[in-house]
């Protein structure tokens, strides 16, 4: 019997493409800034900044692909493969080598290897999200992650680096608060194959419904992370990852309550899941 093809749906993937142009215009934007770190701080400086918001960028992309998908009931192993194709790029390639490139002068060959402990990680862990969705025919579809999601991780490395960069404005270098960057793949990189459980959102799409006192709440909190964008975001990143290490100590009232408020499902007994 002839295989039949895979479906490929415009606006989704279009999403996933936004993801990947952001992941690889933000490592063009790093391998330039490397090569003007010795003769021009400044303009190296403003292409780090520039590959943050792109690997920021990456991340609304993704948020945004599978919820359309899910609206219109157009997910396929097609969007599932392509996706992590693009998270690699985006999520794994890219802040393993911003992090690789502002610590690398101190520790050349430690540096190497911590970037890619983590790249190896991400991808290592895209690919058991992916068998395990195959597994299950693409119907795996839980409220929580098993271990901190890559994006997540990505997020959490550019929105610190971002407050780094805040921090040292005018200085042409990050101090020597950018070790803390090395250790932070390290630690991320356990985290993606820990066993701690974190909301993965997937509640959230054009049909969530909330209260008006909640929608304030929550359209406050958007025009705050915008108004003080230089270190509203890590904040946001490091509650994500601190959450997941705490929830199992909540009551299941308690996270009833906390992943209401952001759009989740309430939590129930659930499989396992990863990404």
């Amino acid at each position: 019997m002839n295989e039949q093809p895979s479906k490929i749906y415009l606006l989704p993937n279009l999403m996933t493409a936004g993801n990947l142009f952001c992941g690889f215009t933000a490592t063009l934007k790093i391998l330039e800034g490397a090569l003007l770190q010795a003769s021009n701080p400044d303009a190296a400086g403003d292409l780090f900044h520039t590959a943050i918001w792109f690997i920021l960028g990456a991340f609304v992309f993704d948020f945004l692909d599978g919820r359309i998908a899910r609206l219109g009931g157009h997910e396929t192993p097609f969007g599932r493969e392509f996706d992590s194709l693009a998270d690699i790029v985006s999520f794994g390639l890219a802040p393993a080598l911003m992090v690789y490139r502002v610590v690398l002068q101190e520790f050349p060959r430690a540096c190497w290897i911590i970037a890619f402990i983590y790249l190896a990680c991400g991808a290592l862990r895209l690919a058991r999200f992916n068998s395990a969705d195959a597994k299950h025919d693409g119907s795996n579809h839980q409220n929580t992650f098993t271990g901190f999601p890559i994006p997540a991780a990505a997020g959490l490395i550019a929105s610190i680096t971002l407050f780094l960069l805040w921090l040292a404005e005018g200085e042409h270098h990050l101090g020597n608060w950018r070790f803390v960057l090395p250790p932070l793949l390290l630690f991320l990189s356990f985290m993606m194959f820990s066993r701690f459980q974190y909301p993965s959102f997937k509640g959230i799409n054009w049909k969530t419904k909330k209260s008006i006192p909640r929608f304030l709440i929550i359209i406050l909190v958007l025009i705050f992370t915008v108004l003080n964008y230089e270190w509203m975001p890590a904040v946001l990143f490091l509650a994500y990852l601190l959450y997941g290490v705490l929830r199992s100590w909540l009551s299941r009232e308690w996270r009833r309550e906390i992943e209401e408020e952001i759009g989740e499902e309430p939590p129930g007994e659930t499989a396992e899941q990863t990404r």
